[in-house]
C-alpha cells in the first residue's frame, strides 16, 4: 500500500509523463523505486533516495545559476537530498536557498524535469542512485554566497552552459527551459 506522502510524487510523475511521453521509461523508474521503497525520501536508503533540484534562473530569466559541486567536482544544477520531506518542490527551494543565500520564488510548480544518476562510492557512503525530481526557480536578486557544499557558484548564460558541462541532463534542462521561453 502506498502512503499519502508518496502519492503526491506519484501523481506529479504521471502528470510530468503525459507532458513529456518521450521520458516514460524514466517515469517508469522512478515509479517502480518509489513504490518498492517506503523510505524513498531518507538518505539511509541504500539503494537510493529521492533528490530535489533547481534550475535556478535569474530575475532577468536569461541566466541559471550553476554550482561546482565540491564532491562530485562537476557544474551542476543545484539540489540536495530530501532528508525525509516528501514535497520535492519544498526541497528543491530549501537546496536552492541553502546553496546561494539567494531568496527564491517558484516559476512553475509542476516537475520541471528527472534524472536518475548514479552517485560514486565514496569513505563515508557506498554508490547508490539520486531520483532527482527537478523544478524552475527564479531568483529574486544575483548577489550569491558559496556554500561549503560548492567549490563556486556562477550565474551562466543558458547559450554558454556547455562551456561549463557537458553533462546530458543539464544539457537537456537548458534545451526544455529554452523551448519554454525562447
Amino acid at each position: 500500500r502506498i502512503s499519502m506522502h508518496r502519492r503526491k510524487l506519484l501523481e506529479a510523475l504521471e502528470t510530468y509523463a503525459e507532458r513529456y511521453p518521450q521520458e516514460s521509461n524514466l517515469v517508469e523508474r522512478f515509479n517502480i523505486f518509489i513504490g518498492e521503497n517506503a523510505h524513498c525520501f531518507q538518505s539511509d536508503n541504500l539503494i537510493g533516495h529521492v533528490t530535489g533540484s533547481a534550475w535556478l534562473v535569474c530575475p532577468s530569466y536569461h541566466r541559471v545559476l550553476l554550482t561546482h559541486h565540491k564532491k562530485l567536482n562537476r557544474w551542476l544544477q543545484l539540489g540536495g537530498h530530501s532528508d525525509g520531506e516528501a514535497d520535492s518542490l519544498k526541497v528543491a527551494l530549501r537546496e536552492a536557498s541553502e546553496e546561494s543565500g539567494l531568496h527564491v520564488t517558484v516559476l512553475d510548480s509542476s516537475i520541471f524535469d528527472l534524472d536518475i544518476h548514479e552517485i560514486p562510492d565514496r569513505k563515508q557512503e557506498a554508490a547508490h542512485l539520486h531520483f532527482d525530481v527537478r523544478f524552475v526557480l527564479q531568483a529574486t536578486d544575483v548577489n550569491f554566497v558559496v556554500s561549503p557544499e560548492s567549490h563556486d557558484l556562477r550565474w551562466v548564460n543558458i547559450e554558454d552552459i556547455e562551456k561549463y558541462t557537458k553533462e546530458y541532463s543539464v544539457l537537456r534542462m537548458r534545451d526544455k527551459y529554452s523551448a519554454r521561453h525562447g
